[in-house]
């Protein structure tokens, strides 16, 4: 039995015929202390600050490649046991190892998961869940 009602039903339907593209998405961050966090995504996962607002510094985007996350200062951030990230990467093992390495709390250790990605998830300084997944 559908929980969806007919006008749900016509709204999906209507919002799926549009013509528009979509272009990069970049999730936000929640983080409880900028230059902790700032510095943990630089050094452990080589991406560059490319913007930052606020004095002091409330909201930063950080970039390598194509990925995105923008961190936004929370200071009572409680991170939830969801994943709130998801990075596509070309060698999820050489990562894995090098995040072991670097001590960062793996949550989900590597796997080769049946719908064709390997993947793990490790969590940041303030316990956010990022999970990464490769093409196999």
């Amino acid at each position: 039995m559908s929980t969806q009602g007919p006008s749900d039903n016509q709204s999906a339907k209507s919002a799926a015929k549009h013509t528009v593209k979509f272009g990069r998405i970049a999730p936000g961050i929640p983080v409880s202390d900028m230059a902790r966090s700032i510095d943990f995504y630089s050094r452990i996962l080589g991406m560059e600050k490319v913007f930052e607002n606020g004095s002091p510094i409330g909201f930063a985007i950080m970039i390598r490649d194509q990925a995105e996350l923008h961190l936004t200062l929370a200071k009572n951030h409680k991170a939830t046991d969801r994943n709130i990230a998801h990075i596509m990467v070309e060698d999820a093992t050489s990562l894995y190892t090098h995040l072991e390495a670097s001590g960062v709390r793996i949550i989900k250790g590597m796997r080769d998961a049946d719908y064709g990605l390997r993947q793990f998830v490790f969590a940041d300084p303030d316990g956010n869940r990022i999970d990464i997944g490769q093409d196999i």
